[in-house]
């Protein structure tokens, strides 16, 4: 994959590229969007306790009558 070498230069070149008076939000708001993805992961594996053990989602839906044909 990367090595540390490698790493360095794209964070020069990130730096270059940017300015280093937009670098703080950009790692402020890279660092939101972890918070938030960390949370709602958090909140995926923790179980529901309103469903019973063992009960997989409800999907609620409609049934479509089908399309045979001679019947209208």
């Amino acid at each position: 994959m990367f090595g540390l070498s490698e790493l360095a230069l794209v964070l020069l070149v990130l730096i270059a590229l940017l300015g280093v008076r937009k670098l703080p939000g950009l790692v402020r708001s890279a660092g939101h969007a972890t918070r938030v993805f960390q949370r709602e992961s958090r909140v995926l594996r923790t179980p529901d306790p309103a469903t019973p053990p063992g009960a997989g989602p409800v999907v609620e839906g409609v049934v479509l009558p089908r399309n045979e044909p001679g019947r209208t």
